[in-house]
């Protein structure tokens, strides 16, 4: 029998070493968070599905060579949880620096809605999608 408190806990801390391991470029702690059946939905081209944890961290690393610095902001997360199962719910603004123009900043608003299975090794994302609210790209001042 699981505990509901620690359950909430592990289930953001999976979301936020997700955050952290985009923005500091540790693709073994962002890997971690994925099983290895993980279907990934949202990102990319219109329409494309990810299937694969090592599939979903390539295309990861790969779309992250056009970007410096990135920060990824997490709001609240809401949460279901059916034993051994869970449905997330985490939004996100995310600033991306453009390597090659100097000064530019993409901001990306969205949604994260993560299904997660607890495993052996903890709670893994099963299924992810990204839902976007909005893009903003911001060219220098001056």
């Amino acid at each position: 029998m699981s505990n509901w408190a620690e359950d909430r806990i592990a289930l953001m801390d999976v979301m936020l070493r997700y955050a952290a391991g985009v923005d500091e470029r540790d693709m073994v702690m962002y890997r971690s968070c994925f099983h290895d059946d993980v279907e990934v939905h949202g990102f990319g081209a219109d329409g494309v599905v990810y299937r694969g944890g090592d599939v979903w961290t390539d295309y990861v690393v790969n779309a992250l060579k056009r970007f410096g610095p990135t920060q990824h902001m997490l709001g609240p997360q809401l949460a279901t949880i059916d034993g051994d199962t869970a449905h997330c719910r985490t939004d996100v603004q995310a600033l991306h620096y453009v390597l090659d123009q100097p000064g530019t900043t993409l901001t990306l608003w969205a949604t994260y809605r993560s299904d997660m299975v607890r495993t052996p090794q903890g709670w893994k994302i099963k299924r992810h999608e990204l839902v976007s609210r909005g893009t903003r790209i911001q060219p220098p001042t001056g």
